[in-house]
C-alpha cells in the first residue's frame, strides 16, 4: 500500500468523451478514493432497507428491475475498474466497449436475492478501492482507449463514482417513492 494517500482531483474535460461528463459532474469534490469510499455505506444503506419484493420493481414496463439495476453497477464497476487497470499499468491495447442492456438481458439477476446482489456489490467496491489505493500519481494521469474513447484512470473513477450516483437517484425517484405501484 502506498504509504501516503493520495488525493486525485476532478479530471479536466479533455480527459474523457464528452458523453461521460454525465456521469463525472456528479461527483463532488476533489478526493475521489474519499468519494467512492463513502458512496459505499450510503448505497448499501438504502439497498438494504429493500424487501426482497421490492427487489422485482420495475417502475415502468420493460425498465429494469431493482436487481437489475443493482447487478449492473457491479457489471458497469467490474468493467470500468478493468479499464482502470488496464491503462494504469500501461497497457495501450484499446479495450472494447459493452452492451448494458445485452448485459442485463443475459444476467441472473433476476433469479439472485437482492440482499445476495447488494452484497456483491459492496464487494465489487471494495476490490475497486483496493486496485485505486494502490496507483501512484503517474497511473492516475495514463490515458489509454476504451470504447474508442481516450480516457485517463482519474476520469474512469470518477466515472465510476457518478455511474453510481445517477443510478442512486433514479432509484430513489422513480423506484422507492411511496407513490409507485408495482407493474406486473
Amino acid at each position: 500500500m502506498n504509504a501516503a494517500r493520495l488525493t486525485i482531483a476532478q479530471p479536466e474535460s479533455g480527459e474523457y468523451d464528452a458523453y461521460y461528463d454525465r456521469y463525472v459532474s456528479l461527483v463532488a469534490g476533489n478526493d475521489i478514493l474519499n468519494a467512492l469510499e463513502k458512496q459505499l455505506p450510503e448505497t448499501t444503506r438504502l439497498l438494504s432497507a429493500r424487501s426482497e419484493r421490492e427487489g422485482d420493481f420495475r417502475y415502468a414496463p420493460g425498465k429494469w428491475s431493482v436487481k437489475e439495476v443493482v447487478g449492473h453497477l457491479s457489471d458497469s464497476e467490474r468493467i470500468l475498474a478493468y479499464r482502470v487497470l488496464c491503462i494504469a499499468r500501461g497497457d495501450t491495447t484499446p479495450i472494447a466497449g459493452f452492451e448494458q442492456d445485452d448485459y442485463v438481458r443475459n444476467s441472473p439477476f433476476s433469479r439472485c436475492r437482492l440482499s445476495d446482489l447488494v452484497q456483491e456489490f459492496a464487494g465489487v467496491r471494495q476490490t475497486t478501492l483496493s486496485l485505486m489505493r494502490n496507483l501512484d500519481q503517474d497511473a492516475w494521469m495514463r490515458r489509454g482507449v476504451a470504447n474508442k474513447n481516450e480516457i485517463s484512470v482519474r476520469a474512469l473513477a470518477y466515472t465510476i463514482a457518478g455511474h453510481e450516483l445517477h443510478h442512486r437517484k433514479i432509484l430513489l425517484e422513480k423506484y422507492f417513492t411511496a407513490a409507485q405501484a408495482p407493474v406486473a
